[in-house]
């Protein structure tokens, strides 16, 4: 990678691809806490645990979930679904201790009471599902409407190490739960983007395609509404289930949804298909996908259509994913990176499109 096309914010970039025996594959979920990297290995069906941050370019990982070694990569692996086994995994939370992982395309989100330590290791508790054995979407199957215990291609999550939001993407909308469950099948306290738990229809003040939540310590609420290339931020997270996003960033307003603003190239204003955000020190990473970029705002927005203040992964506001770096290929930057996480000044990358997680740190 030319690391010279992460822009001039950051620095000590190295790239890292997994386990050598058999690297990455189009991973889209990365998350760091307590000095332990996860990564959900989605292309592979499998997520890695590393209890420290790895230095090189590959390292064999401590713990995978999803298989019982790292050669394995089946859905499922290779078998019917069961506690120990993963089918796209995607977002991924933890606090060093617990872990929550959306197993999105069996249509439920595993929690392990504590850190895994075996390959293959059985999740404790299952939301989305009756049991470990059942993964149709909504449980009774496509097109059956959701309710308060069901999932659809869950792709986000996010705690705080007492409350639980789901972005529960294919029924368009983020669940809540007061505490993390500690039993199976347990039902969501409350809906976001919706008046009822059964309702599928939608408008465009509501998440469209909600692809991942997250809350800071300030209880401000972000959630990446893909499909309109837009970010939705409510200043209360608990205001959420009573009324629509606050602001928009990526738009002017609720009814535009313009990819890039239905502009030729990005601006510092645009999104292309963004999958991602993450609240930093007190300002917001947004993770612009479809551009292969990351925009940092400074504070918090206080208005639609804000101006991002930088960008990380393109040499300027206006260069977009098909430039002169990608001409002959793309692995000499960023492409179509699919989640970000950070820790203290740390930058975590799943740079989805080129099989890699980049790590650099920010210098803001």
């Amino acid at each position: 990678m030319n690391f010279e096309t992460l822009g001039r914010h950051v620095s000590d970039s190295y790239v890292f691809k997994g386990s050598q025996k058999m690297p990455f594959l189009a991973p889209r979920g990365v998350y760091t806490a307590k000095n332990h990297l996860f990564v959900s290995d989605t292309g592979r069906n499998r997520v890695f645990i590393w209890n420290g941050l790895p230095t090189a370019e590959y390292q064999e990982p401590d713990v995978v979930l999803g298989q019982s070694d790292v050669s394995e990569t089946g859905r499922n692996s290779g078998g019917q679904v069961t506690a120990g086994t993963l089918h796209y995994p995607s977002g991924i939370w933890s606090n060093g201790t617990l872990l929550i992982v959306c197993d999105a395309w069996n249509h439920r989100v595993l929690i392990w009471n504590s850190l895994p330590r075996e390959n293959g290791q059985p999740a404790d508790v299952v939301i989305g599902q009756p049991d470990f054995i059942s993964n149709l979407p909504n449980v009774r199957g496509i097109g059956k409407d959701p309710t308060a215990r069901t999932l659809h291609w869950p792709y986000g999550v996010f705690s705080d190490g007492g409350r639980l939001w789901i972005a529960d993407t294919g029924n368009r909308r983020v669940l809540y739960y007061g505490n993390i469950p500690k039993t199976n099948y347990v039902p969501a306290d409350k809906v976001i983007g919706k008046a009822d738990f059964m309702t599928r229809d939608y408008g465009h003040r509501d998440p469209i395609w909600p692809y991942s939540v997250k809350v800071n310590g300030k209880n401000q609420m972000v959630v990446a509404d893909t499909q309109f290339y837009r970010n939705l931020l409510w200043k209360n997270a608990d205001e959420a289930f009573l009324k629509p996003a606050d602001l928009i960033i990526g738009q002017p307003d609720f009814e535009a949804n313009g990819q890039n603003q239905f502009g030729l190239f990005p601006s510092s204003r645009s999104l292309n298909w963004t999958y991602d955000a993450c609240f930093h020190k007190d300002g917001l990473l947004v993770n612009d996908t479809g551009n292969s970029r990351i925009l940092w705002f400074d504070k918090i927005p206080s208005e639609n259509n804000p101006e991002a203040a930088a960008v990380i992964g393109k040499r300027d506001f206006n260069t977009g994913s098909e430039n002169k770096e990608t001409l002959m290929g793309t692995s000499s930057s960023l492409y179509w990176p699919f989640s970000i996480a950070t820790e203290e000044d740390r930058l975590f990358i799943a740079d989805t499109g080129n099989h890699r997680i980049v790590i650099t740190k920010m210098d803001f």
